[in-house]
């Protein structure tokens, strides 16, 4: 058991990534006017459903504008539609074991849906968290109107903020994507140069320059002469990346740390000759959405049994809020089992940190609206800023960051939300890897793919090895 779940890793610090303060900054700025606003007007018990349009800012930072136009639009409306059915639920009825049980139904079809679209960071927690608290706020049919209304004004807002980039780097996310393949070709012909184990360099060149080519087909835009003319520079510069992928020992690593620092920024991007015999394959459109959900029938069950299961714990134990229970099942599910036990040991230890945390803040959030408001924009970037890093750091700000959410109704005493957030964070772990063990995980289906496109096997290029990244299994963004 030691060897499938191990803890050796699980919390070691990874490096941040190249934008981590892009999201940071971002959700700051999607969250702070409608609070700010709500505050001048002496309504911060309605932050939750501005909280739910303006956390879409979250998504989709690593996407070329075009696609993250649309990326950012279908997340807001998966947001809003969650939240009408949580808000509709909580104002049918009051029996937690039918809003536990909604609760958990939504948390599969989100997990499912994000999976499938791959919508990456922070995946279905963001979404789940806010459908699952508004099932448990006394709600009215008559108020569903304007609590969704808040929700689309923020979200119309945070997809502003997602957008505004733009205006400055137009083509931003396919030259980040392009210089982090042409950097790790270099580092991984230095490794092959240098005579020690290039099999990380490769899996890391063999993921980015996918990633790459996943940028471009995303913006549209077709490789042939009649291509912007960025679009089919960035594309040669691909293929300089996938040729030294394919053969190593023959590629000088200078040119390709070269090409990579110019076509950061706004200058104009390198133009290097056509490599005649040599052409991209860009990333191949994925299937219709209904394919690509069925196999993910397994891990919407365990998704749904898991949060069920972990709710109704909670209530056994007499915890006034079970969907945080709920919410932590939800968090953990991964492409396997082990993954799933590394979460779920990031999720408790980040957790339990974070509740100190929140003893400590309490004090000072307390002094007034005013500083409650600044202490959770400050956590909320704190916990983008950090999460990247490893799931837990993010978690110790993210945690007292969901506390204080529930404060904005009017101050509370920290002691039993402290208790309750312990117990259900336990609780949800528990239960959750063990409705993991239950439903057995679809076995996982590790392919051989060329690392570059088909022409280069006459260069010589080996078959790359790498997991299918359909799960969506990242560490970042956040996870309340």
């Amino acid at each position: 058991m030691s060897s499938r779940l191990p803890l050796a890793g699980v919390l070691r610090l990874g490096r941040p990534s190249d934008i981590w303060f892009k999201p940071a900054l971002s959700v700051v700025a999607a969250v702070a006017p409608p609070n700010l606003a709500l505050l001048a007007l002496g309504r911060l018990d309605l932050a939750m459903y501005t909280m739910a349009g303006s956390l879409c800012a979250l998504y989709a930072h690593n996407r070329p504008y075009a696609a993250r136009a649309r990326a950012l639009a279908w997340v807001i409306l998966g947001m809003l539609g969650g939240l009408a059915i949580a808000l509709l639920t909580a104002s049918l009825t009051r029996s937690a074991v039918v809003l536990v049980a909604v609760g958990a139904v939504l948390a599969a079809v989100q997990k499912a849906l994000c999976d499938a679209t791959r919508i990456g960071p922070p995946g279905n927690v963001v979404l789940t968290f806010i459908s699952s608290a508004a099932l448990f706020v006394p709600q009215s049919p008559d108020r569903i109107p304007g609590h969704l209304g808040l929700a689309a004004a923020a979200g119309a807002w945070a997809w502003l903020v997602g957008m505004a980039p733009g205006l400055l780097r137009p083509h931003g996310p396919e030259r980040r994507a392009t210089a982090a393949a042409l950097n790790a070709a270099a580092a991984h012909a230095e490794a092959q140069g240098a005579g020690r184990d290039a099999t990380a360099t490769r899996t890391a060149t063999v993921t980015a320059v996918r990633a790459a080519r996943q940028a471009l087909r995303s913006t549209d835009a077709t490789p042939s002469s009649t291509a912007p003319d960025t679009h089919r520079a960035l594309e040669r510069l691909i293929v300089r990346a996938e040729v030294a992928l394919a053969a190593p020992s023959d590629a000088d690593p200078a040119p390709l740390r070269d090409w990579a620092r110019q076509v950061r920024g706004n200058r104009p991007v390198p133009e290097v000759p056509h490599l005649a015999g040599v052409d991209s394959e860009l990333a191949p459109h994925p299937g219709p959405l209904w394919h690509r959900l069925r196999p993910l029938a397994p891990l919407a069950l365990r998704t749904a049994l898991g949060c069920a299961l972990a709710g109704y714990a909670s209530l056994a134990l007499g915890i006034g809020r079970p969907y945080w229970a709920l919410v932590t099942a939800a968090s953990l599910y991964q492409a396997d089992l082990a993954l799933t036990w590394g979460r779920g040991v990031q999720r408790v230890v980040g957790n339990l940190l974070g509740v100190l945390f929140f003893a400590a803040l309490v004090p000072l959030a307390h002094t007034g609206e005013i500083a409650l408001v600044l202490c959770c924009l400050a956590l909320n970037f704190g916990a983008e800023a950090l999460i990247g890093r490893n799931y837990w750091l993010g978690s110790v700000c993210v945690t007292p960051m969901a506390l204080l959410i529930t404060e904005f109704a009017g101050f509370q005493q920290p002691g039993p939300l402290i208790a309750e957030r312990v117990v259900d964070t336990l609780v949800g772990a528990l239960v959750g890897l063990a409705a993991a063990v239950v439903v057995p995980h679809r076995k996982r289906v590790v392919r051989a793919e060329r690392a570059g496109p088909r022409t280069l096997a006459a260069t010589g290029s080996s078959r790359g090895r790498h997991p299918d990244q359909r799960t969506g299994n990242t560490t970042e963004g956040v996870r309340p």
